[in-house]
């Protein structure tokens, strides 16, 4: 019998006797003024709208007012909110001390202002709570969104968001339009591995963040959030862009110095890799093969086409090769991404070269067959000619399929222990059943 949903007292309470699913840490300094209503305003969300069990932990790093005490008072008050209190100042500091030890396999980032509509958090984390994805984040970018913008927030402090912006979305893998949107989820196993990784101890270290995971190719949910910017931001503009600038130069230069190889990256901490395909989908033989045939029949009558187009102005030797030649780079463009689904422009003129090799092989085929028939007879009828070539590109059809698939397109998963395969695992046994 399943064991019967948690009532939202038992959800807030829950963090005190056990290990909840999610744990929110908000950092703070010198919070004094907004820490109370955020606290307050987040449990009550958290109780009534989320089903799992939480913790709510707030960061103070050192501060100098009466953010600590305001803290302390409310933790009493309400349950499920924990204190940690920090001894050196640093907001990124603050919240990778308290994501790492943590015992929840969830964990979220939300500013004390609360800018976010809390709305968000539900569709953030379930994807992380399922197993489905490996890092969430929100944007205010998707056309879906809608943001008020706070009367403090210069032109400039704009420019230099956006601009961190773009960096995610100019990095192979990484698709995110917005790395500061101020709400952020994790699943614990991954920040366990990708925040020793990250130099930034400042504001850029939410968009390394997303960067790394890219990088490692972990799955990365996208949510559109409605937000209203606080107008009372202290954000230093010009040190920030000054640190911004920095960052987007190492992170860029990482991969080339050997700092950060991004193969090793995936494999220590990427996807598993995907099963063996049913048949008819294209990583199995089945579907392969009647892609291959449908793309093969099309460039056979291509390449006969070409060659009677230019068998009027050439020689047959001549003719063939260039029908062959065009038709050989089509043929493998269309294998590339039809027969064996992959896309992108990695390693495609890899693909290209050596599918010119393959197509060596096809045209020694298809020219020795020639050669052979002009042996026989010097003047051949053009029907035997054709007849002759549609029998050696045959040939060099089935050959060029064993090569392409076992040779050019040939993908070799690597063996690895995947942070996805812990998804479900890591959470409480009453949390995961319901």
């Amino acid at each position: 019998m399943p064991p019967l949903p948690l009532g939202a007292h038992d959800r807030a309470g829950a963090a005190g006797r056990g290990r909840p699913v999610l744990d929110v840490v908000v950092p703070v300094h010198d919070e004094g003024t907004d820490l109370e209503p955020c606290l307050r305003r987040l449990h009550a969300h958290l109780t009534e709208a989320l089903p799992w069990s939480f913790r709510i932990t707030v960061a103070e790093d050192a501060g100098t007012d009466r953010t600590l005490e305001i803290a302390h008072r409310v933790a009493a008050e309400l349950p499920g909110i924990e204190v940690l209190a920090l001894p050196e100042a640093g907001r990124v500091r603050a919240l990778r001390t308290a994501w790492l030890r943590s015992d929840a396999p969830v964990l979220v980032h939300t500013d004390v202002d609360l800018s976010t509509d809390l709305d968000a958090l539900l569709p953030l984390v379930a994807p992380l709570v399922g197993g489905h994805s490996d890092l969430a984040v929100g944007t205010r970018l998707s056309r879906s969104s809608r943001v008020v913008r706070g009367l403090g927030r210069g032109l400039w402090r704009e420019v230099v968001s956006r601009g961190c912006d773009l960096l995610p979305r100019r990095t192979p893998a990484t698709s995110p339009s917005d790395a500061r949107c101020g709400i952020t989820a994790v699943r614990a196993d991954v920040a366990a591995q990708l925040l020793p990784l990250v130099e930034d101890a400042g504001w850029f270290s939410d968009t390394e963040l997303l960067v790394l995971a890219g990088r490692a190719g972990l799955r990365i949910h996208e949510l559109p959030v409605d937000r209203v910017d606080d107008p009372d931001s202290r954000v230093d503009i010009l040190a920030t862009a000054k640190a911004d600038l920095a960052g987007i130069a190492r992170v860029l230069r990482a991969p080339a110095t050997g700092r950060l190889p991004p193969a090793r990256l995936r494999d220590s901490i990427g996807r598993r890799p995907l099963p063996d395909p049913p048949p008819g989908v294209p990583g199995s033989l089945v579907g392969q093969l009647v892609r291959f045939a449908v793309v093969g029949v099309l460039s056979t009558a291509a390449y006969l086409l070409l060659f009677v187009l230019l068998r009027g102005v050439l020689a047959a030797q001549p003719a063939n090769l260039l029908a062959l030649l065009v038709t050989a780079v089509a043929n493998t463009a269309a294998n590339r991404r039809v027969t064996f689904g992959i896309r992108g422009g990695r390693h495609a003129g890899r693909h290209q070269l050596q599918g010119l090799v393959v197509f060596a092989l096809a045209l020694a085929l298809t020219s020795g067959s020639l050669a052979l028939l002009q042996l026989a007879d010097p003047a051949p009828a053009r029907a035997v000619e054709l007849t002759v070539l549609v029998a050696a590109n045959a040939a060099a059809t089935l050959l060029r399929f064993v090569l392409l698939r076992g040779w050019v397109f040939r993908t070799s998963p690597p063996s690895r222990t995947p942070v996805a395969a812990t998804a479900t695992a890591d959470l409480p046994e009453t949390e995961t059943a319901r």
